[in-house]
């Protein structure tokens, strides 16, 4: 399992996972599970991987390539959540506003403006596409909340 290291002054974790849903739920998972150990909260962050990783396997994915997810937490604290993969030409639109009442879907990106500091899209060596948020995490967790993600709570169908 990957965990985040301590380097400069700043924690990072890099992990490849599956471009499945399974995938995306161990993103959330992993993220949740990192940030509650350090006592941070997690509900926002996990919130904002949940959509990019959603997105990433759903629009980015290809078959027989993975996606990644990288943390990095620096000083403020800011967490920088990032999630690759390599469909670059679907890139997500620069203006996200709200879709149309009655769209089932297209409204991941307007929670993750809302959650986060700031968010954006950086294009690498082709076809590699970073899709790319930064998240306020500076106070801590209570000590009288629990550290239980909720989501843990649901089953989750396996993947085929």
């Amino acid at each position: 399992m990957a965990t985040l290291s301590h380097v400069n002054q700043e924690t990072s974790l890099v992990a490849t996972l599956p471009s499945t849903p399974r995938g995306a739920r161990a993103a959330r998972a992993l993220t949740v599970a990192q940030l509650a150990e350090r006592k941070l909260p997690f509900e926002d962050a996990a919130q904002v991987v949940a959509e990019l990783a959603a997105n990433a396997v759903t629009h980015g994915r290809v078959r027989g390539r993975d996606f990644r997810l990288a943390l990095h937490l620096a000083q403020g604290p800011t967490l920088r959540i990032e999630v690759s993969d390599t469909r670059r030409e679907f890139e997500p639109p620069a203006d996200c506003g709200a879709p149309d009442a009655e769209a089932e879907s297209g409204r991941g990106l307007v929670l993750v403006s809302a959650l986060s500091v700031r968010w954006g899209t950086d294009l690498g060596p082709a076809p590699l596409k970073t899709v790319w948020a930064e998240i306020d995490v500076a106070s801590p967790i209570p000590p009288d909340r629990g550290f239980h993600d909720p989501v843990d709570q649901y089953p989750v169908s396996h993947d085929a």
